[in-house]
């Protein structure tokens, strides 16, 4: 197992902050991308200073922060449309797919749409693949570029210390980014009857609600989930499915924006403490308010 450093960054340009490899440097110097970008290149953030960070520590774990790294060998498009088709099926690829409503209004992108066609080339089934990697709360970009400046001597820097330690936002990449995709791309696909896929690390979707699993044939999505798992005599780290889990699509939906709350009486306890600390601040005249006659309701 690799040695965990004490700063965040797990992979840069696709390799560890360890790796030295020829490969490894040439990735670095020229901002490479190794998982199939739209160009040779990074565009992360900025296309001519672009931020390299894959994926960060949070503790002994690995999170994906970024969504072009699930494109490693194409492995998430070949699980979806294992999903999608029966075997045998001839089926191609197309990505950022616009999809839109009844009003011809944008719902979003579809990150790819697998299609299967017939001997003549005309599509007969399609499914959607969502591609969803973690939003990270803090700076990032600093310790990269720290890391950048100086690769061989920095490899191991210290940056526990800093401010603003850039720290994986779960709850932002749900509420933010997943939730919408269910409820506009996927109510979309689900009253067509397509299925549609969801690639997700295994870190981030152990904070999603428990969704009620359904049998494969009857699902109408697949939550693809993935792992980074590291093989020492590369120094590299690689994408693979550690599990599928198969749910209807309401069920799901339902299950995710769907706010699960916390208990009534913590709630009016932190109500008196506010109130009691206006109290104790002198604020009743500026903050308490009361009727200056007593209302008298009158019946019909």
């Amino acid at each position: 197992m690799v040695p965990l450093p004490r700063h965040p960054l797990a992979e840069v340009f696709g390799f560890p902050t360890t790796n030295f490899s020829a490969e490894a440097e040439r990735h670095r110097q020229l901002k490479l991308c190794p998982f199939h970008n739209h160009v040779p290149t990074c565009t992360k953030d900025k296309a001519e200073q672009p931020l390299g960070v894959c994926s960060v520590f949070e503790g002994s774990n690995i999170v994906i922060t970024c969504p072009i790294r699930f494109r490693e060998n194409w492995l998430a498009i070949r699980d979806a449309a294992t999903f999608f088709f029966p075997p045998g099926a001839q089926w191609t690829v197309l990505s950022e797919v616009r999809l839109n409503d009844r009003f011809g209004q944008s719902a979003g992108n579809l990150d790819f749409v697998l299609a299967a066609y017939d001997h003549l080339g005309k599509i007969i089934d399609f499914g959607a693949l969502e591609v969803q990697a973690v939003y990270i709360s803090g700076n990032v970009r600093a310790p990269f570029e720290q890391y950048m400046a100086d690769p061989q001597q920095r490899a191991n820097m210290d940056w526990s210390r800093q401010r603003f330690y850039p720290r994986p936002d779960y709850l932002s990449s749900s509420r933010k980014r997943l939730a919408p995709q269910l409820l506009y791309k996927g109510a979309i696909l689900s009253s067509w009857g397509k299925k549609m896929a969801v690639a997700v690390e295994s870190n981030f979707f152990a904070t999603l609600p428990q969704m009620e699993e359904t049998a494969p044939e009857y699902a109408e999505i697949a939550w693809l989930i993935y792992d980074l798992q590291y093989r020492e005599q590369e120094n590299r780290y690689h994408l693979t499915r550690t599990r599928t889990v198969y749910t209807a699509f309401q069920t799901a939906l339902t299950k995710i924006i769907t706010a699960e709350p916390g208990h009534l009486g913590d709630f009016l306890q932190l109500l008196q403490s506010r109130l009691d600390s206006k109290r104790e601040n002198g604020d009743r005249q500026k903050s308490l308010f009361q009727l200056s006659e007593p209302h008298e309701w009158e019946e019909d």
